[in-house]
């Protein structure tokens, strides 16, 4: 059983403009940021729009996925919670495979983040709206997340400042952005992180 899939990932959390988790020290272990979070915790959506996909033959193209995740400290001491949440337009064999890539079942980076994670609520299936337009990104769960991103632009005043080579659960590289939108409401979490750091950029995971 092979599994691929490509696409753009979008995150905005509630650190200050840098975010120090991105380029601070890492778990040698685990690889996970060792720098405190700006607000000494971390509060962020991560979402996952799928361009091109497939899970043992099930095609899992243009599906979005969003994670929302608490760490109630630095990322590299664990105890994560995480909430996800599977696009309502998936078929039955779809919701599986989203559900046994996202939660780490099926190997990936994910599989490495589930080691943190000690708490997991319930997948939920609700609608999720994503949209690009040039250096902004719009993801919306009716009720839950209204999220709207700004790539910061860089010394040609016209294209993102991209940052490369990184080591991130997603991406190797990302541009940065700013969080004009942040609302979320779930699970007794509630945060805004309009001002506040924010990131997107090209995945491409296979098993």
């Amino acid at each position: 059983m092979g599994w691929s899939l490509r696409g753009e990932y979008v995150e905005n959390c509630n650190c200050d403009l840098f975010c120090p988790c991105l380029l601070g020290p890492r778990d040698p272990v685990r690889g996970l940021p060792m720098a405190p979070p700006s607000a000494g915790h971390c509060d962020l959506p991560a979402v996952f729009h799928v361009e091109r996909g497939a899970f043992d033959g099930v095609a899992l193209d243009g599906l979005t996925v969003v994670l929302a995740i608490r760490t109630r400290g630095r990322m590299s001491d664990g105890d994560w919670r995480a909430a996800p949440y599977l696009p309502q337009e998936a078929t039955p064999d779809q919701r599986q495979a989203l559900t046994r890539i996202f939660l780490g079942q099926a190997g990936g980076p994910m599989a490495r983040v589930a080691q943190v994670v000690g708490e997991w609520y319930p997948p939920a299936l609700v609608p999720i709206t994503y949209a690009a337009d040039g250096v902004r990104r719009r993801v919306q769960i009716p009720g839950v997340l209204d999220l709207e991103v700004e790539g910061i632009l860089g010394a040609d005043g016209s294209t993102e400042v991209w940052i490369r080579n990184l080591k991130h659960l997603a991406c190797r590289m990302m541009a940065s952005a700013i969080g004009r939108r942040g609302d979320y409401q779930d699970h007794g979490m509630r945060w805004n992180h309009a001002g506040k750091n924010a990131h997107y950029g090209p995945f491409e995971w296979a098993v």
